[in-house]
């Protein structure tokens, strides 16, 4: 992969071989199926959604796709996320293992929840 500056989801994507994009176009997916109102776009040259900020980014890697919560998705599913390899606010799901759906799905569910409340707190203070 070149690394050079993307300017959709779908021109990432397609810098990777076919299994990988395979990967890559289901996380798109799940994410846009647990939070249809937030928008797409490229930050820190990887996959981004936004919803009143960053909401989550996924990118791909030799031997696995990268899946960034915040560190506040991470711990607060972290019991769920024991099996898989982590770094702050982020877990690496392994491409030779099926990715687990129900367990994005509900992390994303979680960050809208949080992304959602963040008019509120500016609003408050």
């Amino acid at each position: 992969m070149e690394n050079k500056g993307f300017t959709s989801i779908d021109e990432y994507i397609q810098t990777f071989p076919e299994a990988t994009q395979k990967r890559l176009k289901e996380m798109r997916s799940l994410i846009k199926a647990a939070a249809p109102e937030a928008s797409e776009k490229i930050s820190y040259q990887m996959p981004t959604f936004y919803l009143n900020g960053n909401l989550v980014h996924f990118a791909a890697f030799k031997n696995h796709i990268g899946f960034y919560p915040a560190p506040t998705g991470v711990a607060a599913f972290q019991d769920d996320l024991k099996a898989y390899k982590q770094g702050k606010g982020s877990v690496q799901f392994p491409l030779d293992e099926p990715l687990p759906v129900d367990l994005i799905r509900r992390i994303v569910a979680y960050r809208v929840e949080e992304n959602m409340r963040k008019p509120e707190k500016k609003a408050r203070k």
